[in-house]
């Protein structure tokens, strides 16, 4: 396949007009394929050369302007159209097109619940000539104007309203000018709830064996759909572009959702079908403010290039949890009195689960700016590789810094000015610095210059003296990025109920951080605690004065506000990784303090991190036992922290309780926790065998192949055992998690029949690839899975090969070795990134994990 190239794209943009595309998709030709015919309308301004992409099976006719051309020219995805002459041209194709297995395309899917079959499209990035005939490139927008013949008894979803004009026949409404990978279709017999707002039809839809699952929680997705909509024509001046908001929610899909205008799609995940947290429910809840944002930032106006993918996803990223922030919701939670929100603690989130993901990005060596020099990206395969936490997580939290700096009265002028100027068009990152800026009498072009186009993180570390009625400040700033942070300062005091040592807030005061070194004096005594950054409006590593650092590590839970908590918290994962801290510490903090902590954020995300990171790579083997004791206690008194839940409590769900009384979701985050960190079968055995943990919760499928997976690591089950299990739930998630138990039995068949399945056999989805890959690496069987890392470089890379990005993707974040922490595995790594197959997306992902596996051995060394 050829890749496009940036000058590719800007020649044929200088040579076309394109002005709409007429295309007919036959749904109803077999199981591997289905037709597709298109007919593109587009002017050529000069006499020159250019061609057309597509990805088909069998390339039936082509023609120019009723003059047939030759199948055979067909090179790899390209057609070539040569000599056009200037003027209005229209291109006919008819082609035979493969359905995929791997998200990217048309997506067919059988759902074995109930043996539905359901088809989407799934086009970004260069993805739409696997549907369709194209010139794919984003700058090249048209109309389009969609046909789809289908089974009887599906019900077809586009970008506009959809329309039944006979059996299996359906039309869907001409769009307003958008990108080829903003073109979308789903196609199936879905479940639907439907409703209108604002003079416009909503839907949300789901496969049939999900439909009590979304029946459940369609006012909580229909309410906060509303509530986001309605923000953001506050916000906006250009009213909602299209002619519906249908959200479909869909199998083995890659990515959280994707912004396709009028039908947004989302991984069918987000309909749970068991036990969720609030957290969790808040997650669902800021992908759809995300994905409504990009309605405007990325549909209406949608960059020239793809090296400004940034200001799609960060904007959408920031919008997302700040609409979801201010937005008042209607009652969809039993929780929720009228005028509260139901999600208040969404920057708290963002802090403790998104911000790290950008910390991390912006220390290895792949590290970019957030707005990448434009001969950085020089053709779509390099583009792929700038979808991470740079581009969402950092660049979110720059836009957070600049709105902070700019106001967001400024921020909302140059952003309505940005739409108004370049609606159903394109624009670059110059364009959007120029719109803010002209709201401004800031310069916003310096701004940009460092926060845009330089990479890294900052530091700030804060110097404390005492200067007799007042104490001095002193932040000395590693890197080049000016700050306005806002300074916190707490006092020791007494709770006068239960006599407990507590920290009360003395004031906030906002700091610019414009040199190296700033200074300021405050009057007073000093603070027994001062923190840096403290409402998390900057994105900075924080390092605390030595007083500070020793008050927050032995009072962190008694800061009242979770948001200063998150900045801590962040500050202890940093001082980790950067071999500061010992995990250890870490974890005895962790021990200490979230047996009381209060948001479930924070409780989860230290979690998290205690044992994806510390207890399973920055710990040795010999020392992993410990952690995982330390982290089973800690979950034992979660747990006695959560009795007392009675069953009406448990079938409200989380979130659903009146203050003061135990949290179901931190009971349920206790649960899961303590069957991860199990050592020994015996309990949750017990617990799988009674079908319920002690006191609740009763075990849903989530929690049952929780269990039966651990158990499968700790070689206390067999397959028999994960057989009978997938017959009582023979849903996709029960295919899945079937397969996660095989790969993690310990024993050399199992791992010789995943490995095989994996690498071999080209056969297994882009779900239950990734769900094999999970089970298969396991901290407690290196000696079972030592030959493995030798094998793994030269397979996963015929694999990305043959099997194409998505795939490459899920073969280099989850089927890589990452527990294997030594030289000579590292090593092995090094070499194959040496290899001249390497393909971009796998050669990304290796560099990265590579770099994390050597960042893990460098904190086991440093203590």
């Amino acid at each position: 396949m050829s890749v496009l190239t940036r000058n590719e794209a800007q020649t044929r943009a200088q040579l076309l007009d394109v002005h709409r595309y007429t295309v007919d998709l036959d749904l109803t030709t077999g199981d591997e394929t289905f037709d597709s015919r298109t007919a593109i309308r587009f002017t050529a301004h000069a006499a020159g050369d250019t061609f057309v992409e597509i990805k088909p099976d069998t390339l039936r006719s082509i023609s120019l302007d009723g003059h047939p051309l030759d199948p055979q020219r067909l090179d790899r995805n390209r057609y070539p159209l040569d000599r056009l002459t200037p003027g209005p041209h229209e291109l006919t194709v008819d082609a035979t097109m493969h359905y995929s297995r791997t998200g990217e395309g048309m997506h067919r899917f059988t759902d074995p619940a109930d043996g539905e079959t359901y088809v989407y499209t799934q086009l970004f990035l260069d993805d739409a000539p696997r549907v369709f005939a194209a010139f794919d490139q984003p700058d090249l927008k048209s109309v389009f104007d969609v046909t789809v013949t289908a089974p009887t008894g599906w019900t077809v979803l586009g970008n506009g309203t959809t329309t039944q004009a006979g059996e299996g026949r359906w039309t869907i409404a001409p769009t307003p000018p958008i990108s080829t990978y903003l073109a979308a279709v789903a196609a199936g017999p879905w479940h639907s709830v439907t409703t209108h707002h604002a003079g416009l039809p909503f839907g949300i839809h789901c496969r049939r064996s999900l439909a009590p699952h979304l029946d459940a929680d369609a006012d909580e997705i229909l309410g906060i759909t509303r509530a986001c909509y309605d923000r953001y024509h506050e916000k906006f001046d250009e009213p909602y572009p299209f002619d519906s908001y249908d959200q479909a929610f869909v199998p083995e899909f890659n990515a959280g959702a994707m912004e396709n205008p009028g039908l947004v799609t989302f991984r069918d995940e987000y309909i749970y079908r068991s036990a969720v947290t609030d957290t969790e429910r808040q997650t669902r809840a800021v992908t759809i403010a995300h994905e409504m944002a990009h309605m405007w930032f990325g549909d209406l106006v949608t960059l020239t290039w793809w090296d400004d993918i940034w200001l799609n996803e960060s904007f959408a990223e920031y919008m997302g949890y700040q609409t979801l922030t201010e937005a008042t919701f209607p009652r969809a939670l039993n929780s929720v009195r009228p005028g509260e929100t139901p999600f208040p603690g969404t920057w708290t989130d963002f802090g403790v689960a998104r911000k790290g993901w950008g910390y991390d990005a912006d220390q290895r060596p792949t590290t970019h700016p957030v707005a990448p020099d434009p001969h950085a990206v020089p053709d779509t395969a390099s583009a792929l590789l700038n979808f991470d936490g740079i581009s969402y997580a950092k660049g979110a939290s720059a836009l957070r810094q600049l709105v902070t700096w700019l106001g967001e009265k400024d921020f909302l002028a140059g952003i309505n000015t940005h739409f108004a100027r370049h609606k159903f068009a394109n624009a670059t990152l110059d364009d959007f610095i120029d719109n803010l800026a002209g709201a401004t009498d800031r310069d916003v072009h310096a701004w940009a210059a460092t926060w845009l186009r330089t990479t890294g993180i900052d530091t700030l570390t804060a110097h404390v003296e005492n200067a007799g009625n007042s104490w001095n400040l002193t932040v000395d700033r590693a890197g080049n990025r000016p700050h306005r942070i806002t300074v916190g300062t707490y006092d020791h005091s007494l709770d006068t109920q239960t006599g407990a040592d507590q920290l009360t807030p003395r004031n906030r005061f906002e700091l610019d951080i414009p040199q190296d070194h700033t200074a300021t004096t405050r009057p007073g005594h000093r603070p027994d605690l001062i923190v840096l950054n403290d409402q998390d409006l900057t994105y900075a590593k924080i390092r605390l004065d030595p007083d500070s650092w020793n008050t927050a590590l032995t009072h962190l839970s008694g800061i009242p506000d979770a948001l200063t908590r998150a900045v801590i918290w962040n500050t202890a994962r940093d001082m980790v990784r950067d071999g500061d801290l010992h995990p250890t510490v870490h974890l005895t903090a962790a021990r200490t303090h979230l047996p009381y902590e209060t948001d479930l954020a924070l409780v989860q995300g230290v979690l998290g991190f205690a044992t994806t990171h510390i207890a399973d790579r920055y710990l040795t083997p010999q020392d992993r036992p410990t952690a995982l004791a330390t982290l089973t206690s800690l979950s034992r008194d979660l747990l006695r922290r959560t009795e007392g839940l009675t069953a009406k409590d448990w079938e409200q769900g989380p979130g659903t309780t009146t203050p003061g009384t135990p949290d179901p979701g931190l009971r349920l985050t206790a649960v899961r926790h303590f069957i991860n960190a199990a050592t020994q079968p015996d309990t949750i055995q017990d617990w799988l065998r009674e079908g319920t943990a002690p006191g609740g919760p009763e075990l849903d499928p989530e929690l049952r192949w929780r269990i039966l997976t651990r158990l499968a690591v700790l070689g206390a089950i067999d397959e028999t055992a994960i057989a009978h299990e997938l017959d009582k739930d023979p849903s996709a998630t029960g295919q899945e998690g079937a397969a996660r138990c095989h790969a993690a039995l310990p024993t050399d068949q199992a791992k010789k029949a995943a490995w095989k399945a994996m690498f071999s056999d080209d056969s297994l989805s882009n779900y239950l690839f990734t769900a094999t890959a999970q089970g298969f690496w396991q901290p407690e069987q290196t000696e079972l899975l030592h030959p493995y890392v030798a094998r793994y470089y030269p397979d996963a890379i015929e694999l990305a090969a043959r099997r194409g990005p998505a795939i490459a993707d899920a073969a280099g974040r989850h089927a890589f070795p990452a527990h294997a922490i030594d030289p000579d595995s590292i090593h092995l790594g090094e070499q194959a990134l040496h290899n001249p197959a390497l393909t971009p997306a796998l050669r990304r992902k290796l560099t990265d994990q590579l770099d994390d596996a050597r960042r893990a051995l460098a904190v086991r060394n440093a203590h």
